[in-house]
């Protein structure tokens, strides 16, 4: 029996040698059944491997899935932001002249900004007239040439403009005390005025400069002050110095008068 066995391989194998038909057939077939033989193999080692594929890609969907809805928020954070400041400082200067201009020069030094806008008294720009941006308060015309004009903004430790909480009659004067051109401060404000992170910080109105509900920024820290009566209120300011660009400035039709009764105001008390 196993004698029979050999000398029918060995038949075979001749049969295959020295037949080309016949050798291409095998050939054939031997190759179509390893390459099954491989698919299985394959296949069964991947499907030992689908649970740990499977785990990565979850994690990965997750990953993506989280930086997503992180930039939606912010995008959606920004968008209202922008949209409620414009819209709101819009409806408190409809009945306000605004001249626009181009910052045209940005300087710092160790006393803050100075801003040279594109415009000037041939414009109709005066001193002491506000400016303002798509965040929100800006800064004071402090000279006018004919076509140019010089402002302090409120990055520099010359200014100071009159501020109140969003939505409360208390208020104080935001300043600037070097450093960051991101942040400022309002010193002395009531301590028994209910205020928290996050709240808006607009123009009180108390000035002929600006009228009331000019945003200027947010509230970023609440500290005592050194004598542990009031409040000192950090700032994130809405007006980003680094990039201004495009500004307006408000010619206040009521000005002149406010000043004249201020004068006349003043005369008497001499």
């Amino acid at each position: 029996m196993f004698l029979f066995l050999i000398l029918e391989l060995a038949s075979m194998a001749m049969l295959f040698r020295f037949n080309s038909y016949q050798g291409s057939v095998w050939y054939t077939a031997a190759n179509a059944a390893v390459a099954r033989v491989n698919g299985w193999y394959y296949g069964f080692f991947s499907y030992l491997n689908l649970e740990s594929v499977n785990r990565g890609l979850t994690e990965e969907n997750i990953r993506l899935q989280r930086e997503s809805n992180a930039l939606r928020e912010a995008l959606m954070t920004v968008t209202r932001d922008t949209t409620v400041t414009e819209r709101l400082m819009l409806e408190h200067l409809r009945d306000f002249r605004l001249i626009p201009a181009t910052v045209v020069s940005n300087t710092r030094s160790t006393g803050g900004s100075l801003l040279v806008i594109d415009k000037g008294a041939a414009e109709g720009i005066r001193p002491e007239m506000g400016v303002v941006g798509g965040g929100g308060v800006v800064g004071i015309v402090y000279l006018t040439g004919r076509h140019h004009s010089l402002v302090i903004p409120v990055t520099n430790s010359k200014s100071s403009i009159s501020c109140r909480v969003r939505g409360q009659r208390y208020f104080g004067y935001l300043q600037w005390n070097g450093g960051d051109m991101m942040h400022a401060y309002v010193d002395d404000f009531p301590r028994y005025a209910k205020v928290k992170k996050g709240e808006a910080v607009e123009t009180s109105g108390y000035s002929s400069v600006f009228p009331p509900g000019i945003f200027v920024g947010r509230i970023s820290g609440i500290e005592n002050s050194p004598d542990g009566q009031s409040y000192k209120l950090d700032i994130v300011l809405g007006t980003h110095f680094g990039n201004l660009r495009d500004v307006s400035v408000v010619a206040t039709p009521y000005k002149a008068e406010i000043d004249t009764l201020k004068a006349h105001a003043h005369f008497e008390e001499e």
